[in-house]
């Protein structure tokens, strides 16, 4: 099923001018999606209407300024490390996060694929 949203986001958003990165980790998903605030909010709209996704929750909304994935229509990150354990998140440590903490792991993956 992921394979399927990659290759349906990698398809759309550059029509839409959207870029991103996914990470994906056990059964939580953090998406950073850039673009035009127009395009990002039919997104997300979409994204929350497709019953393929449980538990949709916005959890930082702003512009960053430069995009950290210019280039990607959606990047997979595979790496096989965490960023919060599943025991933080079901604890609260998203909700719980400073909007600097739910940048850092898109900050990390973005200067660890600075070709993208």
């Amino acid at each position: 099923m992921l394979a399927g949203i990659l290759s349906v986001a990698r398809r759309n958003n550059p029509l839409m001018g959207i870029t991103g990165a996914l990470i994906c980790r056990h059964d939580l998903y953090l998406q950073l999606i850039e673009g035009p605030a127009d395009a990002i909010d039919a997104l997300y709209a979409r994204i929350c209407e497709d019953d393929r996704h449980a538990n949709v929750e916005l959890l930082l909304s702003e512009d960053m300024g430069e995009r950290l994935f210019p280039n990607w229509a959606m990047l997979d990150d595979t790496a096989p490390s965490l960023f919060w354990s599943a025991e933080d998140v079901a604890a609260g440590a998203l909700e719980a996060a400073s909007p600097a903490d739910l940048r850092a792991p898109f900050i990390r993956l973005s200067a660890a694929n600075p070709g993208g």
